[in-house]
């Protein structure tokens, strides 16, 4: 029927029929958020997903606030550090459809590299496509052979989704994309060809766009290395934190303070390990909390640079101990069987840890440090001990101390490391610190030592407790310090006066002491190989304490160049697979302590070689001459 035939009626509706899907291009969008929109609509896919089924946000929490950070109309970049199996690439996923959907514009989706670009179209885009009923009506269902849908493009009403490799800047420079999105950031290339920065190609694209958003995930690196640590240290640096049942502060829970034990036996020329304590140890209270108390509690995102979200800039920080996916127990079993390999332990700290790696140059590692144990005699003093000092470091459930002997052109020996359990402001603690102190060591011709100076730690949740209960041990010689990091501070500051809470009859002699001028010392001198001036000994004895956990603490730190903004100067940092650094702490304090003494040890050297019940000589006085000769001569001590 011709249309001047047709009725007004049957005119009417075919109009309707042609008008409609054009006018379903201008349907305002649903008043939802990125993360109600996954909720509501997003699936998935059982090829891509331990869970198939419909999107839950409240399985990933973490999730939903770098979700809504993307409909901040302030925000215009997100930035995600992340390890493995927290969502990540979800977050990315979520956004994407949310803009296919809701908010249509122009994408650009950038990965390391083209190859992996296809296969990520492939496994992860087309299943969300096809099970996601809101998009699949949306994408055109065309073959890859007609322009409009291949797996490098994807065309939707009012937009179009690009995905490239990194590498290519031809398609970086030549598209402009209201959206960004970069995967994997730490694994693309410092240039794309001759071009430059990819990430700063693709974000030049964007310049025309009122409204523009860029999104970049990744796990983290090397240190130093790393683009997305530079990038996620110019927002707000937000990490998520966890409420400790015990004390009610928010603790970010890391592998620092995963406490843990376990035992293990060889089978098969395979190391086999067996965890039997997993914990999470508060820095603020030191109570021990169990993985399910730590899942159940309330979580938040805190910010250590809020001023970013002016700049509209939000960067988040997130590891795999927050992971529905992922036990404590998996993480720790990964770290045991890694530890010894630097490569695989590289690859636990980037991608569980969520922690960048830094290498540790030319130290000597744990095991190399074990060997070089000696056996100590275990009734008297190694021969070259001719003074004592001990090193205290304060933590919210412990002490920690380390008795440390030395002789002569700076040699040291490891006489004792030590545990005491308990709150530092409980006298109980204090005197089992006492019996350490007092304790005498005898030498084998019957002469005795005790530590002369000790150096406890006064930073921490108990600075009063450390000072009054040192005030009461001035006549031991127990001093308080107060570390100081930093280029070009003196190893050891004069003393100062500082009065217990106001009451100026009591106070007691604090020293300011330079950490790294400390470290940097313990570094050179146990890169010492012989027995000699300089040199560390360190006892093998098991009731000493010098075991791995003890070498793990001491080799914890590294001097490394790092980037201010202010410049770049050099600093102490942690390594990875160090656990903590309370060893190499109270070596650093008990060095300060003897440097604070600065006794004459040649004096000290003749005094402890004496034999302890020499009885004096007489001599007359007209044969002076001739025995102070003949001592000399045979080598005899003054």
């Amino acid at each position: 029927m011709t249309d001047f035939c047709k009725t007004p009626a049957q005119i009417a509706k075919d109009l309707n029929k042609t008008i409609k899907p054009a006018l379903a291009y201008f349907k305002p969008p649903e008043n939802l958020l990125v993360d109600q929109w996954a909720d509501e609509y997003r699936v998935l896919s059982p090829e891509t997903s331990a869970e198939a089924g419909p999107w839950r946000t409240e399985r990933t929490p973490y999730l939903r606030e770098p979700m809504r950070a993307f409909n901040d109309p302030k925000v215009h970049r997100i930035t995600m550090v992340a390890g493995s199996q927290v969502g990540k690439t979800e977050l990315e996923l979520n956004i994407m459809g949310y803009v296919m959907d809701q908010i249509p514009g122009t994408i650009m989706y950038v990965h390391p590299n083209l190859g992996v670009a296809k296969k990520f179209s492939r496994e992860r885009i087309k299943p969300m496509l096809r099970d996601c009923k809101k998009l699949n009506k949306k994408v055109h269902n065309t073959k890859a052979k007609e322009g409009s849908n291949t797996i490098l493009q994807k065309t939707y009403p009012g937009g179009i989704l690009t995905i490239c490799g990194s590498e290519t800047a031809s398609d970086l420079c030549s598209t402009p994309a209201r959206i960004a999105l970069g995967d994997e950031r730490d694994r693309w290339p410092k240039s794309a060809g001759d071009e430059g920065d990819p990430w700063e190609l693709l974000l030049s694209r964007q310049i025309t766009f009122y409204n523009h958003k860029a999104v970049e995930v990744s796990t983290p690196t090397i240190k130093g290395e790393s683009a997305i640590e530079a990038s996620f240290m110019e927002g707000t640096q937000e990490r998520w934190y966890h409420q400790c049942p015990h004390c009610g502060e928010y603790v970010n829970i890391t592998f620092n303070h995963i406490k843990f034990d376990f035992t293990s036996k060889i089978v098969n020329k395979k190391e086999i390990y067996n965890i039997h304590f997993i914990a999470f140890a508060c820095p603020h209270c030191g109570v021990m909390s169990s993985e399910d108390e730590m899942r159940k509690q309330p979580a938040k995102w805190i910010a250590e640079n809020p001023d970013a979200y002016e700049k509209g800039h939000r960067s988040f920080w997130l590891n795999a101990f927050s992971s529905p996916w992922l036990t404590w127990r998996k993480i720790i079993e990964r770290f045991l069987s890694s530890r010894k390999d630097p490569a695989k332990l590289k690859v636990v700290y980037n991608t569980l840890f969520g922690e960048l790696w830094e290498d540790r140059g030319d130290m000597a590692d744990e095991d190399e440090m074990l060997k070089r144990r000696e056996e100590y005699d275990s009734e008297f003093l190694p021969d070259g001990v001719l003074a004592l000092t001990c090193g205290v470091d304060t933590q919210d459930d412990r002490l920690e101390y380390e008795i440390v002997g030395f002789g002569l052109y700076g040699e040291t020996w490891g006489i004792k490391k030590g545990y005491i359990m308990g709150r530092p402001d409980t006298p109980e603690v204090w005197k089992r610190l006492d019996d350490a102190i007092n304790h005498v060591y005898y030498r084998k011709n019957g002469k005795g030592l005790k530590v002369t100076i000790t150096c406890v730690d006064s930073g921490g949740h108990f600075t009063h407790e450390v000072y009054e209960q040192c005030r009461l041990r001035q006549n031991q010689r127990v001093f308080p310090i107060k570390g100081k990091g930093g280029e070009n501070i003196p190893f050891v500051g004069k003393p100062n006066k500082v009065f217990i809470k106001g009451n100026k009859k009591k106070f007691v002699w604090l020293y300011s002491i330079g950490v790294d001028a400390g470290k940097t010392i313990i570094m050179d001198n146990l890169r010492v190989q012989e027995p000699g001036a300089k040199f560390c000994h360190f006892p093998s004895n098991e009731e000493r304490n010098y075991d791995l956990n003890y070498f793990n603490g001491l080799l914890s730190e590294k001097l490394s160049l790092i980037k201010t903004k202010s410049g770049k100067r050099w600093a102490w940092e942690k390594l990875p697979g160090h656990r903590s650094n309370e060893a190499l702490d109270c070596r650093n304090y008990a060095l300060a302590a003897f440097r604070i003494w600065d006794p004459d040890l040649e004096a000290m050297r003749e005094y402890l070689l004496e034999p302890i019940n020499k009885k004096p000589k007489v001599v007359h006085k007209k044969a002076t001459r001739r025995v102070t000769k003949s001592r000399l001569l045979d080598g005899g001590d003054w």
